[in-house]
């Protein structure tokens, strides 16, 4: 679990600039932080992103707010301290795919000028340094709370120590196991699928139609597709280690690559710019279809996997670790692993749609029948086979079947009691002003307010 301390969120600066060109809130100053005001104009800004978004704080926002900024700046000064850096490429990409993002919901480039009264390299370095911040934060979070430890003592004393309303409800869980077959593609369907690549490719090239027209009309790519195809500037680590290969190699815009196989179809490509170690592209994605019949004969072949699993010739562990073609699963005995948990159980709505159609009239032990599921990672239809191993009914989290979950809980606590008694003391190490209008506030932490200014330590 990420720990919950404030940081501003890409949609909250969105709609924080987009308020800022649009209202024009007089300067005052609300609090100092060492020497680094926090503005009115920046708080009314933060509400208005609330009351925008209907989130509730359940309290008063000219309290709340501020105190989350001041708490900011608190762990950014501490990132100083600490010379800790924002990780560039991280925020670089993270702030072209948000621009793009805004390009596709407004519309145009210059929709999003218009909207924002700000031209785009100017909202894009303001959402770099927003991200890079965010970084900073988290990575002085992380450094301040790396050497906590749990054992299973820690855990069933935290546990015990639970009032019973603060136990969590589990819901239902399911523990299965999957052998998958990826159904043979015809070779006559992957040749027409070049076919039709290297015809958009010829037009493209000739002048005949546009890159992005085509992109529109025919990829298969959905996130692209819309935007004409663009990616946005992706780094190399980011992209598809045959994709990348040929993309970055490519120097005329005007052209289009060779046909790019990729672990999820059959591409060309289009240069549009070049950024360092980042790339902005156009594709184009086709992806053979698998044909009914090549389903039917997979589904046969699990069919008879399956009756050998129920005749006790080999076990489910067994054919899942020979036969299954799921590189996620098959060594693992074809256990499934939830990803947000790094556990075997999974609530339903957790689980492919799949899948979870399939396992709901289980009974544990139960071998369901061949069904055809879209492979999340390949997008490709491909057959499976479900054991359902075990099933939870929903009950309160419990040591012996929640322990992954309490030992979160309890690490968790401890990370948000080493940050407040941090918090705590970097407040008293603080100068720390607060005009009189914005004192009348219960806040979270204590220390804010002194009878006095002390030393200020970001002044130091």
């Amino acid at each position: 679990m990420k720990i919950k301390h404030f940081i501003l969120t890409a949609v909250a600066l969105t709609l924080s600039l987009a308020t800022n060109a649009q209202n024009n809130v007089a300067e005052e100053v609300a609090w100092v932080i060492g020497d680094t005001p926090i503005w009115k104009s920046e708080i009314e800004e933060q509400i208005q992103n609330m009351r925008y978004e209907n989130r509730d704080l359940k309290g008063d926002p000219y309290c709340i707010i501020p105190e989350q900024m001041a708490i900011q700046k608190l762990y950014l000064h501490q990132a100083d301290l600490d010379t800790i850096k924002a990780n560039d490429n991280m925020a670089v990409s993270r702030a072209d795919s948000q621009i793009n993002f805004l390009i596709t919901q407004l519309g145009s480039r210059e929709k999003v000028e218009q909207y924002f009264h700000k031209s785009l390299p100017e909202l894009r370095r303001s959402y770099i340094e927003m991200i890079g911040d965010e970084s900073r934060v988290q990575q002085v979070q992380q450094e301040l709370t790396k050497d906590i430890t749990s054992t299973p003592s820690d855990v069933r004393r935290y546990f015990d120590k639970l009032p019973s309303d603060s136990i969590p409800f589990v819901p239902l869980q399911v523990d299965v196991q999957i052998i998958t077959l990826n159904p043979t593609i015809p070779r006559e369907e992957t040749e027409d699928v070049k076919a039709r690549l290297r015809s958009y490719a010829d037009a493209i090239n000739k002048g005949e139609s546009e890159f992005s027209t085509l992109a529109i009309l025919y990829s298969e790519d959905p996130g692209s597709s819309v935007r004409g195809g663009e990616t946005g500037f992706m780094p190399r680590s980011s992209l598809d280690p045959e994709f990348a290969a040929v993309a970055f190699n490519l120097n005329d815009t005007k052209k289009v690559s060779r046909i790019v196989q990729s672990q999820f179809g059959y591409h060309i490509i289009q240069l549009i710019e070049k950024r360092g170690d980042r790339i902005n592209v156009r594709h184009i994605l086709l992806r053979p279809k698998v044909s009914d019949t090549e389903l039917d004969l997979a589904k046969e072949r699990l069919d008879s996997v399956r009756s050998d699993i129920m005749a006790e010739k080999f076990t489910f562990d067994q054919a899942a670790q020979f036969l299954s073609q799921d590189k996620n699963t098959s060594a693992n005995r074809g256990v499934m692993v939830n990803q947000e948990t790094g556990t075997s159980h999974f609530e339903m709505s957790h689980l492919p749609q799949e899948v979870a159609k399939v396992v709901a009239p289980l009974e544990p032990g139960d071998v369901s029948e061949p069904f055809v599921m879209i492979d999340p990672k390949l997008n490709r239809e491909v057959v499976a086979i479900v054991k359902l191993t075990e099933r939870l009914p929903g009950h309160q989290a419990n040591m012996r079947n929640d322990y992954q979950l309490i030992k979160g809980m309890y690490e968790n606590a401890r990370r948000d009691e080493i940050l407040s008694e941090w918090l705590e003391k970097k407040i008293s190490e603080t100068y720390v002003r607060i005009e009189p209008g914005w004192r009348n506030c219960e806040f979270k932490y204590k220390g804010w307010i002194k009878e006095r200014d002390g030393s200020s330590a970001l002044n130091k």
